[in-house]
């Protein structure tokens, strides 16, 4: 499906009809370039679209199916570019990712997005208000994506950080309680994060250096601007996947602590019923000859000797702590 196509000459739009090849002779005769965005299109809909500009059949696959990583790659005189755009849910403590696979030349870009995708109508509509940049080309149009995609990551990061604090505060809060289940799914997210923002890393830095020379100079500063916000945000989340992990093992110990606790608390009311057992048993064996059994103190005497013995093991559980 087309969302939106559009002919710009020196950073402004041009109406023109709405045949796409025609635009893009426009373009390569009288300057400018084509900005076509496409949402999910079927290989019908691609081929029927971007036919005519003699994309390479990898890149077109690759359009069409999705599920790529973060890359950029030369397809002679083609450069195909693919990120990833993320989304978290607070309400589900749940991330989901979608893509975006650039296609530019000197005189179109194309952008198709798998998924859901961050509307680009608005980068559309903010980078038309800039027309000194516009008019440096589709390189102008792939950074003004990147760099939108990339403040996302930032934000999710945020909210990501926010919910480790939540986690960790209930880890800590001293009641009887386990959250390991809720810890390993965050922790998931968080690597679900990681994987769709780290492999960008490089392809940045291409753009931002050397290693594409189509990308106008003037470009090259705001692309490493960019880079410098993505390592923030791949570093943010590589510090909450560290955060969550020893989240998840304090808690884990804070389990064994307390049922350690537990196995002293129940070894030592065995220990004070012990002792008046062991002395009970020994004087019901029923024995004819046992001293004591004709003492006529020897009932208050035992059960004093239970009563003192008890009272200095609970003394002592008590001075360790363990009652």
């Amino acid at each position: 499906m087309i969302v939106d196509v559009a002919l710009y000459q020196n950073g402004h739009r041009l109406e023109t009809g709405d045949d796409i090849s025609d635009m893009v002779d426009l373009a390569r005769s009288k300057g400018g370039f084509v900005w076509l965005g496409l949402a999910e299109p079927t290989q019908a809909e691609f081929d029927m679209v971007v036919g005519e500009l003699n994309f390479h059949p990898l890149a077109i696959e690759d359009a069409v199916h999705a599920n790529q990583r973060p890359k950029i790659e030369d397809y002679e005189g083609l450069t195909f570019f693919v990120l990833k755009t993320v989304f978290f849910d607070e309400a589900q403590q749940e991330i989901t990712t979608g893509e975006l696979l650039c296609f530019i030349a000197d005189h179109f870009i194309v952008i198709v997005r798998h998924g859901a995708g961050q509307p680009l109508a608005t980068v559309r509509h903010d980078l038309e208000q800039k027309p000194e940049l516009l008019k440096l080309g589709p390189f102008a149009v792939l950074h003004a994506v990147a760099d939108r995609v990339i403040d996302g990551y930032t934000n999710i990061a945020t909210l990501l950080e926010r919910e480790v604090v939540k986690v960790e505060n209930k880890v800590f809060n001293g009641k009887r309680q386990t959250f390991s289940q809720e810890i390993y799914f965050l922790k998931r997210e968080i690597i679900e994060f990681k994987h769709a923002i780290e492999p960008l890393i490089q392809p940045i830095n291409k753009l931002a250096g050397e290693f594409v020379a189509t990308v106008p100079s003037q470009i090259k500063p705001f692309f490493r601007d960019t880079s410098d916000h993505l390592l923030q945000a791949c570093e943010a989340a590589s510090g909450l996947d560290s955060l969550i992990t020893s989240v998840l093992q304090a808690d884990l110990a804070h389990i064994q602590v307390q049922q350690n606790i537990d196995v002293r608390r129940i070894s030592a009311w065995v220990a004070l019923a012990s002792g008046p057992t062991m002395i009970a048993g020994i004087y019901g064996m029923n024995f004819h000859h046992m001293p004591e059994l004709n003492t006529a103190y020897g009932y208050y005497v035992v059960l004093g000797v239970m009563v003192t013995l008890t009272g200095f093991l609970f003394r002592q559980f008590k001075k360790a702590e363990w009652l």
